[in-house]
């Protein structure tokens, strides 16, 4: 992860992902991650809720990769290997089966 305004950085390695599919309405899904991280590359002591917010649209393509901490963006920015490890889980059958289950749903 990149801290705003740093000139290094850690790539995370993802070990776990525990979404949470929503339709947002009748053009994205939203699909919110909490991700367990390997022993090597722990996450930021500074970061007290990581989340990534993934803003899809219904057929599943991601168009936003959002970190976030308690829910709002953080002042973090996700590496190019980050992005690519939760892309290719977006990309995986079982969640983009979820996403077109919750693209389906009606709105309350």
């Amino acid at each position: 992860m990149i801290k705003y305004g740093a000139e290094s950085w850690n790539d995370l390695i993802f070990t776990a992902f525990y979404p949470r599919v929503e339709k947002r309405d009748n053009q994205w899904v939203d699909v919110e991650v909490q991700v367990d991280t390997a022993s090597s590359t722990p996450l930021p002591d500074d970061l007290i809720d990581f989340s990534i917010l993934i803003v899809c649209t219904h057929r599943g393509f991601p168009m936003q990769i959002v970190p976030q901490d308690e829910g709002c963006d953080c002042e973090y920015q996700l590496t190019a290997s980050e992005k690519q490890q939760i892309e290719d889980y977006i990309a995986s059958s079982p969640l983009q089966a979820r996403i077109r289950e919750a693209a389906e749903q009606d709105l309350a």
